[in-house]
């Protein structure tokens, strides 16, 4: 059974942390809690999957990242675990993962994106990051944005909460 407290905290970070120094000290005096209570509440959420993931949401375009690349690879199925902590490793790969292919329409099982300022400087790490991950030869596409969408953390429904 979630406690009225945890409702009322995973509310508060759904809207996100506020932009100060200490966001749980802030969060806690919202909330009327300690701390060290938010967080203790928060590790506890997190471990039991009541909260997925905490994460931030950067808005790339303003902070002046306008060559945006999400590059797919068609990577052998033995092969995608070591691909992609190698391009994981990469400190200009920002995000990494493995998806299901989508035959035939969607080949790719492995995907990364890549924030830059200059498209070919981007395409310059795509580069460095194929010869990293051993990926030469490789079908792949490297799609860059042409459209924002909105961006927001994950939103969590009372109903969809554990009573």
């Amino acid at each position: 059974m979630l406690a009225e407290a945890d409702r009322a905290l995973v509310a508060a970070v759904a809207r996100g942390l506020p932009l100060v120094m200490r966001p749980y000290a802030a969060l806690g005096a919202e909330l009327g809690m300690a701390e060290g209570e938010v967080l203790e509440r928060l590790r506890r959420l997190l471990s039991t999957g009541v909260i997925k993931r905490l994460g931030v949401v950067v808005r790339h375009h303003e902070l002046g990242y306008v060559a945006n690349a999400m590059v797919v690879w068609d990577v052998p199925d033995g092969q995608v675990a070591a691909a992609g902590a190698r391009l994981g490793a990469l400190d200009w790969v920002t995000l990494c993962y493995r998806r299901p292919r989508r035959p035939p329409v969607w080949p790719y099982n492995l995907f990364c994106m890549v924030h830059g300022r200059d498209r070919r400087v981007v395409l310059a790490q795509i580069e460095q990051a194929t010869a990293a991950a051993n990926l030469q030869g490789l079908p792949r596409a490297v799609l860059f944005s042409r459209r924002r969408f909105k961006q927001r953390g994950a939103r969590y429904d009372a109903p969809l909460l554990p009573c």
